[in-house]
């Protein structure tokens, strides 16, 4: 293991640990295995067992869910700082989604066993824990609600909005820019739209000042994205 994967500050960049003691980070840092997968490596599948959870240090991951159909929906993508797998060890209960590695990306893994142990000898980050759920479980409710209640614009709006919170945090400086490994499509499958019609509401926000694109960066006007996201009733 390197010095950085070392370092409290590196483990505390991943939500669910960010509440944990520095003797809890040492405890978490000496259970966690290196691990590297390949673009296309399915990591796990709905239904198998959960012996394990993941960190990501870099790379992307799909979390989807995919019929009997064949029709798959895509619940979110994981990037650099992101950690999955982990309610399956705390519940107990098997996969709820499929993961596949979508570039290549490395991360650690930490065996159920093992962090359920290092739980028993720090009970206090119980709570760091259950304030890492609730916060999980407010961005489900808002995703459910953004796809639910919104019109495509919105939407689309409200994802570069969650997009830029997750690099930011929840205060937002007045513009900002913002490089996407995400194509349309695979933000269309986010956001509950086709491919086309995400194209279209990306250039409806180009037309209303909102967003701009420019060798690949797409720079962000805060308040303009704001007032798509939440529009005033007419």
């Amino acid at each position: 293991m390197n010095e950085i994967s070392r370092s409290p500050a590196f483990w505390r960049s991943f939500p669910i640990f960010e509440g944990f003691s520095k003797e809890t980070i040492a405890d978490v840092a000496s259970i966690a295995s290196y691990r590297k997968w390949n673009a296309g490596t399915v990591l796990f599948q709905r239904g198998d067992e959960g012996s394990y959870l993941i960190v990501v240090v870099s790379g992307r991951i799909k979390i989807s869910l995919i019929t009997p159909q064949g029709k798959e929906l895509t619940l979110r993508h994981l990037e650099a700082g992101s950690i999955f797998g982990e309610m399956a060890i705390l519940d107990g209960q098997p996969r709820s989604a499929d993961a596949t590695a979508m570039t290549g990306t490395e991360g650690y893994v930490i065996s159920k066993r093992d962090f359920l142990e290092v739980l028993a000898r720090n009970p206090q980050a119980y709570q760091a824990i259950i304030h890492y759920l609730c916060t999980k479980l407010r961005e489900t409710t808002e995703q459910l609600e953004t796809i639910a209640l919104y019109d495509l614009d919105a939407r689309v709006a409200r994802f570069f909005l969650a997009t830029l919170r997750n690099i930011h945090g929840s205060e937002l400086p007045e513009s900002a820019n913002l490089q996407l490994s995400l194509s349309q499509a695979e933000i269309a499958s986010i956001v509950g739209a086709s491919r086309p019609k995400i194209n279209r509401s990306i250039l409806t926000l180009e037309e209303a000042g909102a967003i701009r694109r420019t060798d690949g960066i797409i720079f962000c006007h805060i308040g303009r994205l704001l007032g798509i996201a939440e529009p005033l009733d007419e």
